[in-house]
């Protein structure tokens, strides 16, 4: 299909309609498109969509593009010993994916991880490819080039009978970042930014791509970082062009195509770039010289601010639903208006799940917390088991451990609090996770988004931290 992509229409082509033509079986009068689907991930949630095809005596369409996983409710401490209930949940997604035909990243094998790591590092995740999940935060994949997006359980069930699935074409936007990041910022304040700036549904509708030369220099676990966090701008995915970064990464990975194939990809795959001419519904543009360190301090990822900042006022927000909004995400934060940021103590730091537990987001954090001591307890939990082998194989998990933090197994952990990972009620965490929602990482708790650098040096501090001051070459 990729060689397709492009040759159905003269007029220039976003990256996004290319890869959508390349897949489009029939169009629809309602505006509905029935595209074709590369890869199809499953975790231990899917066992509802299961149920579906149980219920109507059917068999999955294409196992061989079919993928399962252990992920979201498995514990990263004492695996020997599952809940009853999560026990039932994972044994019942081997049952299924043996009985399908479907290959299985079980606990017990060495590729487990969070589906949004363990599934790229091996190289199931390819330009051009449309992949989806029953995860919201599926587009991560997008770093590569692909369209990728969460699905439903209907709509697994669907793409499971059919290897397709029904979709309006998104509209276009482009987000251009040009220039040099500064010391002690990273993909994760590159997007904490733009969410900040566009709000939280400030892209719903579109689809986007990143581009310029910001983008361009960030690595292959900066870009899944940047397109994870496209959902939380009310996207519907985000994706990057693929380009000689990507394709190093991908040669010789065990899912990906090998020797003359993998050359004969390549040069497919080189042509999966918007037109120079393409024309995008929305076009925002970033200059990268001017980030700092950016968290959030509210509710959701909208409400984040550089860390030199003060926490909004509402007495001075005009907009009454807007200042309501901040009033509330103060109230439940426990924080003042125009208390500055960094003067919030935390109780605990978090560093993984799909967004930040990759190993440059390790390496990033460890090389704050070498030869410091942490005044807070914390949890690092590597994005899969191959990151936690290269990690240690680095020494980066003594680093961790002589800090004081517990270093654990893969899995979503504290990201989505429903695995035994938990903030307690009243607490603070500083987290590299996705979300502040209330009650996200527990009930009760209170969630400050940031990048893995950033959260290292909140666990030195005790409190919240510009991380430039631990910073070599920052004026800070």
């Amino acid at each position: 299909m990729i060689e397709q992509a492009g040759s159905l229409s003269s007029r220039p082509k976003t990256l996004i309609d290319k890869i959508w033509d390349a897949h489009v079986i029939v169009d629809r009068e309602d505006g509905q498109s029935l595209l074709w689907v590369d890869r199809h991930l499953l975790h231990e949630g899917s066992f509802h969509a299961f149920d579906q095809l149980a219920k109507r005596q059917a068999r999955l369409h294409r196992p061989d593009l079919t993928f399962g996983i252990a992920d979201h409710y498995v514990p990263t401490r004492n695996r020997d010993a599952l809940a009853p209930e999560i026990k039932r949940m994972v044994d019942q997604l081997a049952d299924n994916c043996a009985s399908h035909d479907v290959t299985l990243f079980g606990l017990d094998d060495p590729r487990q991880g969070i589906v949004h790591v363990a599934i790229p590092e091996q190289g199931l995740t390819l330009p051009g490819n449309i992949m989806v999940c029953g995860d919201s935060h599926t587009s991560t994949h997008g770093a590569f080039g692909a369209y990728a997006f969460g699905i439903g359980a209907s709509e697994v069930a669907h793409v499971m009978m059919t290897q397709t699935i029904w979709q309006k074409r998104p509209k276009a936007m482009r987000v251009t970042v040009e220039g040099t990041l500064p010391n002690g910022t990273s993909a994760k304040d590159i997007a904490l930014h733009l969410i900040a700036a566009i709000g939280a549904d400030g892209a719903q509708g579109h689809a986007i791509e990143y581009a310029g030369s910001t983008i361009s220099a960030l690595t292959m676990e900066g870009r899944l970082t940047l397109c994870n966090l496209s959902i939380e701008a009310g996207a519907r995915l985000g994706l990057i062009a693929p380009d000689d970064i990507t394709f190093a990464f991908l040669r010789d990975r065990p899912f990906a195509p090998k020797g003359p194939a993998f050359e004969a990809a390549m040069h497919a795959w080189r042509s999966l770039r918007s037109d120079a001419r393409a024309v995008f519904d929305r076009e925002i543009t970033i200059d990268a010289s001017t980030l700092a360190p950016t968290l959030t301090w509210g509710t959701t990822p909208e409400q984040a601010l550089p860390i030199t900042a003060n926490t909004p006022d509402p007495a001075t927000i005009s907009d009454a639903a807007r200042a309501r909004a901040v009033s509330d995400a103060l109230d439940y934060m426990g924080l003042a208006p125009n208390q500055r940021l960094d003067s919030i103590t935390i109780d605990r730091v978090f560093i993984g799940s799909c967004t930040n537990s990759r190993i440059e987001d390790l390496r990033a954090a460890a090389s704050i917390l070498s030869g410091q001591r942490a005044k807070v307890p914390g949890l690092v939990s590597p994005g899969s088991t191959a990151v936690k082998q290269q990690a240690e194989a680095e020494g980066l998990d003594r680093i961790f451990t002589d800090a004081g933090l517990e270093w654990v197994d893969a899995g979503c952990s504290m990201c989505v609090g429903m695995n035994g990972d938990l903030v307690p009620a009243g607490e603070r965490c500083a987290s590299t996770t996705n979300r502040n929602f209330k009650g996200r990482q527990g009930p009760g708790s209170r969630t400050h988004l940031m990048s893995p650098a950033m959260v290292a040096a909140a666990a030195i501090t005790g409190h919240l931290t510009d991380v430039r001051r631990f910073v070599q070459g920052s004026n800070k």
